[in-house]
């Protein structure tokens, strides 16, 4: 993995002594609980541009076809200040709305459009830091094709939404 980003012109520092993040321990614990499969842990980039982790994933498109599972953690809606509080719903919908319009176009379109998720409806309101959204941009840039909403739920009064791309 990290030849192919380096190939691609970007950083790669491996760091075989960090522990798993609880973005990548909780979902493999849920869908791998034997822990029998070899994880690749990639951290964002702390410039936090969405453009980089389309890139990364692009890059790292090619192990798709070695079998490679490539997951990105996070959630649609990720303000902890918004969870239970009733003045967030409606904005939180509107942003799951907007980013599974986006997620579900083909990949040009979508690419421009997550591009520029924080002038999107209620963009940084349901993501005052983008840390929790860049993993989708990862997962969305290694895909050649539309992606599909496959989640979508209201969890303490906004919507929370996933996705997956084939």
């Amino acid at each position: 993995a990290a030849d192919l980003l380096r190939g691609a012109g970007l950083t790669a520092i491996v760091d075989p002594t960090r522990g798993l993040d609880h973005g990548v321990f909780i979902p493999m614990k849920v869908a791998f609980p034997d822990a029998d499969i070899p994880v690749v842990e990639m951290s964002v980039d702390r410039d936090l541009d969405p453009a980089l982790h389309a890139a990364a994933g692009r890059a790292l498109a090619p192990l798709r076809d070695d079998g490679v599972l490539i997951v990105g953690s996070g959630m649609s809606f990720h303000n902890m200040r918004g969870y239970g509080d009733p003045r967030f719903t409606a904005p939180s919908e509107a942003f799951d709305q907007w980013l599974t319009a986006a997620v579900e176009s083909e990949p040009t379109a979508r690419a421009a459009a997550l591009a520029g998720w924080a002038e999107a409806p209620a963009g940084r309101l349901s993501h005052p830091r983008e840390e929790h959204l860049l993993p989708l941009m990862v997962a969305a840039g290694a895909s050649d094709q539309a992606g599909a909403q496959v989640y979508s739920e209201r969890v303490l009064q906004t919507a929370i939404s996933g996705y997956r791309f084939n």
